[in-house]
């Protein structure tokens, strides 16, 4: 069974149950972040970076510290770049199971790779997203003792049980709104049709006059209002 009809209805009851976490940006602006989870993977991230080389847009990435171990290479040219990077854990395992000394080492360690793969110091990365957006509120209190962000939201099309591009495209067209956060996914699961997918669905969200930014953009929206 798929869950991405129900997405937007766990959205619309979490929203405003954790409004320290950031779910969208502006819903009177036309901006919006493309954002990827679980890389970066040395043929699918490469294939995203060159979409968004051709659009000339910026993206964030919410990256898994092994992953940036494997591929330090790929990691390094998603931030030469410019694009945002974020957390995602080290392993994908499930915040909630973790303790907080295993959360906090798993995040450290993701921050350690991305400072050998790209030189960003700690401060610079302090974005999370949790693995498949499970947290509770200890979690989002440990975030906060620690300086972290947590980064959630808004349009989910669960690309990453590979239903096919033109599910996909078609769950974001139906979903997207100002201010929307858009979850793809550059990883193992769901990164073999990434790249296929977002050279189809940019050009029809530029078409409908959307913009995209980074995560950090809408962070900035939602701090001065």
């Amino acid at each position: 069974m798929q869950f991405a009809p129900f997405f937007p209805f766990i959205y619309r009851i979490l929203q405003p149950s954790f409004p320290d976490c950031l779910w969208c940006g502006d819903r009177n602006s036309k901006a919006i972040a493309l954002t990827f989870d679980d890389g970066p993977h040395p043929q699918y991230t490469r294939q995203v970076l060159q979409v968004l080389d051709r659009y000339n847009i910026t993206a964030s990435f919410f990256w898994l510290g092994a992953c940036v171990n494997r591929s330090p290479e790929v990691a390094k040219a998603v931030c030469d770049r410019g694009h945002w990077i974020g957390l995602h854990g080290y392993d994908h395992r499930s915040f909630p199971l973790l303790t907080p000394n295993e959360l906090k080492e798993s995040l450290a360690k993701t921050q350690a790779a991305i400072y050998d793969s790209c030189n960003l110091l700690p401060e610079q990365v302090r974005d999370v997203r949790p693995p498949n957006g499970l947290f509770t509120p200890k979690t989002l209190n440990l975030f906060r003792q620690w300086n972290y962000r947590p980064v959630m939201w808004s349009v989910v099309p669960e690309d990453w049980v590979s239903p096919g591009i033109t599910t996909v495209v078609q769950r974001v067209n139906q979903q997207v709104q100002n201010g929307s956060l858009i979850v793809l996914h550059d990883g193992v699961c769901g990164g073999q049709d990434v790249a296929a997918t977002i050279e189809v669905l940019i050009p029809q969200l530029l078409q409908q006059g959307y913009q995209f930014v980074t995560v950090d953009n809408l962070w900035r929206y939602n701090q001065t209002n």
